[in-house]
């Protein structure tokens, strides 16, 4: 099994170099959106007699648009062709690209900048199936938690630093001149970092990529809505993006309009969340230790609306002061520091949950079709972000505040958790008890098992399905699985019911494990009466015989 921590990752060929890259084109990104947003509304709108805020909503909308219009087409790239080669060169083309982008910044012409940040948008859309595609080809299936955990963490992280120094530097004097040297270089150091990637070997090499984006577009999501735990996995993973798009948008507004803030307190919220977002993608690598499930993704979740709510009741109703505060004099309020702290932990939760669910994407994705995989959930992310941008935008011009627009995310987000236990109840048991010893032992069984157990109460099965990998097949009773009281519990796994009295009840157990599972058999056939062994009856040996499967046996 693989170290499934994160140090050592960061000192292998197979993944320092993607994440070099990685880490640059993001934090490249951010440098010249910024920069872009802050020019168009102090600088360029103004000369050209335009409304800011309507040039940077279009700007937000130019850069999203391409992983509509080319995800599709890049998914089918990605799985043709050799990974590390398409890098380099997409790499290349970021370089030509900031290349305009400098040109752009010096001619000042707006259409010329929405034009260069399309461009930008493009080459994201075409890089984003290849970094997360290209993780599996190169780490084993207990190193993809930890892989993504710093995946998320370093590009928060970029996001914030890019941020940062696009708002710097801009305004400054010769300010276009810093960001045109900083886009440059950081384009050029990143395609350096690319041509140390491994080598990937093509996953589909016969495949027709077609001409028509908008008929793939939806064929690559019909696909992946065939795929269950894929689909589902694209699904919370775009959900998180609406909650935390809408979330971060609205920070310059809760700093300056609710708290009285001025924009070294939005760095600061910026600064809290990227470091949230990292310590929680670094403690899910710690608590899944590898292993590729969603169980802490409803906590995650929870917790995201519990420290939402948290952060609404701790703003609703203040009233900014007369004069802005910086982020010195925000931090030196102890009353501030529990709106750090939510958002801080809501940031946590985020990445607590989204972690996992890229990994899920990974790993449960046909490999020959990887990279499309990994485009539709692009552009089912788009699309989230776009509704929850629109809704957003209609509530506030509606007249919410921003608090209220929180308090409307957290509940929203609440149903999405509920939503989520009911998809998963065994996976949220799971996560709320405590790890047994052996659980070795299980993993090394084939597909066919009988595994068998003492009773001691009903709490047993509770207790098998909240441990055991998988979900595995309980027999049950069928006078004990009608009981009214049980019938909530039974829904955690699948169940078996057979009547002992019926002679073919050993047949239906035979049936079941031969096609595969894992069935669970309590072989005294009752809860002990003494608190020691009771008789076992020898049914669950013949079943494994029969079914040419595995006994374990658990205490």
């Amino acid at each position: 099994m693989a170290d499934s921590g994160v140090t050592h990752l960061l000192k292998t060929r197979r993944f320092l170099p993607l994440f070099v890259t990685q880490f640059l084109g993001a934090m490249n990104d951010n440098v010249f959106k910024n920069a872009l947003v802050i020019l168009l509304l102090y600088r360029v709108a103004e000369q050209a007699g335009l409304n800011g805020q309507i040039l940077v909503t279009i700007a937000a909308g130019i850069f999203i648009l391409p992983f509509f219009l080319f995800s599709a087409t890049a998914g089918q790239i990605a799985d043709k062709f050799e990974k590390s080669a398409l890098i380099r060169r997409i790499k290349l083309a970021e370089i030509v690209i900031m290349g305009l982008a400098v040109a752009a910044l010096f001619a000042g012409d707006t259409w010329f900048l929405l034009g260069v940040l399309f461009l930008m948008g493009s080459q994201s859309a075409f890089f984003g199936p290849l970094k997360y595609a290209i993780l599996p080809d190169h780490l084993a299936e207990d190193e993809l938690i930890a892989g993504n955990a710093l995946i998320e963490a370093g590009t928060f992280l970029a996001i914030l630093v890019g941020t940062v120094i696009g708002g710097l530097l801009v305004l400054q004097a010769n300010g276009i001149v810093w960001i045109a040297a900083t886009v440059l270089t950081l384009a050029v150091i990143g395609w350096g970092g690319s041509r140390f990637i491994p080598l990937a070997a093509p996953a589909d090499p016969g495949l027709r990529i077609a001409g028509n984006f908008l008929s793939e577009t939806w064929r690559i999501v019909a696909r992946a809505a065939e795929q269950r735990s894929v689909f589902l996995s694209i699904l919370g993973i775009s959900w998180f993006w609406l909650v935390g798009a809408t979330f971060l948008a609205q920070f310059p507004a809760l700093a300056r309009d609710v708290l009285g803030g001025d924009a070294t307190v939005v760095t600061l919220f910026l600064t809290v969340f990227s470091v949230g977002i990292g310590l929680g993608s670094l403690l899910c690598n710690r608590l899944l230790k590898g292993r590729i499930d969603a169980r802490y993704a409803p906590l995650g979740a929870l917790g995201i609306s519990v420290f939402m709510l948290d952060l609404y009741g701790s703003v609703a109703g203040l009233a900014p002061p007369d004069t802005l505060m910086n982020a010195g004099t925000f931090v030196a309020d102890v009353g501030n520091w529990r709106i750090l702290a939510d958002l801080l932990l809501v940031s946590v939760s985020g990445g607590l949950y989204i972690v996992p669910l890229y990994a899920l994407v990974q790993a449960r994705s046909d490999q020959a079709e990887r990279s499309r995989m990994v485009a539709a959930n692009n552009i089912i992310n788009a699309l989230f972000m776009v509704a929850g941008s629109l809704l957003a935008a209609a509530l506030l011009g509606a007249g919410a505040s921003v608090p209220a627009l929180f308090l409307i995310v957290a509940c929203a987000n609440f149903f999405v958790v509920v939503y989520i236990c009911g998809l998963l109840p065994d996976v949220l048991l799971k996560a709320a008890l405590v790890e047994i010893r052996g659980r070795e032992h299980v993993e090394a069984l084939g597909p066919r098992a009988v595994i068998v157990a003492n009773h001691v109460s009903f709490l047993d099965g509770a207790l098998l399905a909240a441990f055991l990998p998988g979900k595995p097949t309980f027999a049950i009773n069928t006078q004990i699985a009608q009981r009214w009281w049980l019938q909530p519990f039974v829904k955690l796994f699948a169940a078996l019911p057979v009547d002992p009295t019926n002679p073919l009840a050993i047949k239906a157990m035979v049936k079941a494990v031969a096609e595969g599972r894992h069935c669970v058999i309590f072989p005294e056939g009752r809860i002990t009466v003494t608190g020691a062994l009771m008789k076992v009856h020898e049914g669950p040996g013949m079943i494994a015989d029969k079914a040419d499967a595995e006994i374990l046996p658990v205490r």
